[in-house]
């Protein structure tokens, strides 16, 4: 149990020599400084950048989102400016929005009438920065919150604990809060099994649900096509989980003596689904600095600033997730009672469903949304859909050019369709507006 504090010991250990690193690496490579001048001095620089990335402290990357320019098909070029307001605060999760701006009174009203959309972000290792694509794209047309999780080991210990049961909880007060009746939902990975749970839960007490689910690349039922994420998480009892992979937060955080799957110990796992890769990435990184390939030596900082950057998840969440998604599947097996309460999906009724899958997916194997068609059988078949996103890998369906290109515009056509104020999803649905439609200004 003293994993923790060790791994504190040695990054504070590395910290002298990460400081050195990078003062060596902008001396000789600073235009101004006369050692940028020496022989070899390129290479130096680009040794100790390296050294220096390997060793640092990964924090929260922001989300950077300033504005966003109405490019699509029809749209006007015209740039909007773009706020993050906090709009709601739990101890373990914030509610963001991302509100957009028009100096053009027709492009204002425009705004106000694009329907919402709540993305919810995975809670399961990365900041929910990790969907920055995700929401950039999304606010083309839409108005856009997300779920931005807070690291454990932030959050006083006195707090209590976080559940698999509080995240589905979560979600329904988040819900509620944005409105479900003009509410879209995007989960991505993870946490489609909790929004899966919180709205089938708010359907079976007779509460307004959200007009539509996008579900992209989760386990609902992790059974299909298992992957060797899934592999792991059923190899093992979930004593071993318990006794190897949960550690108590240091003294030195708010969070000192809170039980936590810690990120460091999750970065390794992620690192060793692919070794080669990231060694390669990296070795391709100092030739690139050598060579002076700025424009690529920046994309890997970028990329690296973010994978790199991990959070410490509750560890009553993470062990709750291990034992009833991926051990013991109880929501495929409607086996799952939340709070109480019994998961029911086929409850759900007014609300349309759409899975998303990567064809090429390695964390989340194909099927395994699919699956939630198999359990929601309340909605009309005519309001239920699915894509298979070809050549697209986990990341590629919410993140680079597939989702913008080839995920996205579905998406968005299927929001539009469901966009329209209806007595309910289905046959009744009034005709929707064209998916071109595009606004003056906004």
């Amino acid at each position: 149990m003293l994993l923790y504090q060790m791994q504190e010991l040695g990054r504070a250990w590395m910290a002298p020599v990460t400081y050195w690193a990078e003062a060596n690496a902008r001396m000789f490579s600073a235009p101004g400084s006369w050692m940028s001048s020496l022989p070899q001095a390129q290479r130096f620089a680009a040794a100790n950048e390296l050294l220096y990335r390997i060793g640092k402290d990964y924090e929260k990357p922001k989300f950077g989102i300033h504005s966003v320019t109405d490019d699509g098909l029809g749209g006007s070029g015209m740039v909007f400016p773009v706020v993050e307001r906090e709009v709601l605060r739990t101890p373990f999760c914030r509610l963001l929005r991302f509100k957009r701006f028009s100096d053009d009174a027709d492009g204002i009203v425009d705004l106000k009438n694009d329907p919402p959309v709540l993305v919810v972000a995975p809670l399961s290792g990365h900041h929910s920065t990790l969907l920055r694509d995700t929401v950039k794209t999304l606010l083309r047309d839409h108005k856009v919150y997300i779920t931005d999780w807070v690291d454990a080991r932030m959050v006083p210990k006195d707090a209590g604990a976080f559940t698999l049961d509080d995240y589905v909880i979560t979600i329904q007060n988040f819900i509620r809060h944005i409105g479900a009746e003009s509410l879209h939902v995007i989960s991505v990975c993870q946490p489609t099994v909790p929004v899966l749970a919180a709205v089938s839960l708010m359907a079976a007490r007779g509460e307004p649900t959200p007009r539509s689910l996008v579900m992209m690349g989760g386990p609902i039922d992790s059974r299909e096509s298992p992957t060797a994420v899934n592999t792991l998480a059923t190899e093992k009892p979930i004593g071993w989980f318990e006794q190897n992979l949960i550690h108590v937060v240091p003294a030195n955080y708010p969070g000192r003596g809170r039980r936590v799957y810690p990120g460091f110990l999750q970065h390794m796992g992620f690192l060793a689904m692919n070794p080669e890769r990231h060694v390669m990435s990296h070795w391709d990184f100092y030739q690139d600095l050598v060579k002076g390939d700025l424009d690529d030596a920046d994309a890997h900082r970028r990329f690296y600033d973010e994978y790199n950057a991990v959070l410490d998840m509750p560890s009553e969440y993470y062990l709750d997730t291990i034992r009833t998604v991926f051990q013991e599947h109880l929501l495929p097996r409607g086996l799952w009672d939340v709070a109480g309460e019994r998961v029911t999906p086929s409850a759900i009724r007014n609300t349309a469903l759409m899975t998303i899958e990567g064809e090429l997916d390695d964390i989340s194997g194909l099927g395994q949304t699919r699956a939630a068609h198999k359990l929601c059988t309340g909605i009309a078949e005519a309001d239920r859909v699915h894509l298979t996103a070809q050549g697209a890998g986990h990341y590629g369906i919410f993140s680079g050019r597939r989702w913008r290109d080839q995920v996205y515009p579905q998406v968005r056509d299927f929001i539009a369709r469901y966009a329209e104020p209806v007595a309910t999803a289905g046959k009744n649905a009034k005709p929707a507006k064209p998916a071109s439609r595009r606004r003056k200004a906004g």
